[in-house]
Formats: C-alpha cells, structure tokens, sequence
C-alpha cells in the first residue's frame, strides 16, 4: 500500500456495488454505519471492487458539519 497524507481513513467492508454506463456506487459498512461512494465505473473495475472486499474510505473535506 501507498503512503498517503489523508488522515480521515475508515476501513470497512463493501456491501454493495451497483455499476452504472459511467460512475459506480460503492456502498461500504463501517461498524454501524455505512458510506456510500461514487466512483469512475473505470476505478472501480480497475479496483476489480466487489461485495466483501475491506476497503478503506479515505474523506477529505474543506467542512465538516456536526449536528446534535
């Protein structure tokens, strides 16, 4: 694996992956949660990303809001 400077990484595993013409949604559990991606249909038949692969969800955003 390639270091990278993102410091926002959950690891989890794919539950879901719905390929479009273009784009891909990947939907991931983390613990309780889940997140869902969209990605290049190309990046993710490169990644070869199927259900029950550990991925690692790297978030980089200028905002985070909270809401309690």
């Amino acid at each position: 694996m390639k270091a990278i400077s993102g410091r926002n990484q959950l690891t989890g595993r794919v539950i879901s992956v719905k390929l479009g013409d273009i784009m891909a949604e990947i939907v991931m559990q983390v613990g309780e949660n889940t997140i869902t991606s969209v990605i290049t249909r190309g990046s993710a038949e490169s990644m070869e990303l199927k259900v029950g692969d550990e991925v690692t969800a790297l978030i980089k955003s200028t905002e985070v809001m909270l809401l309690k």
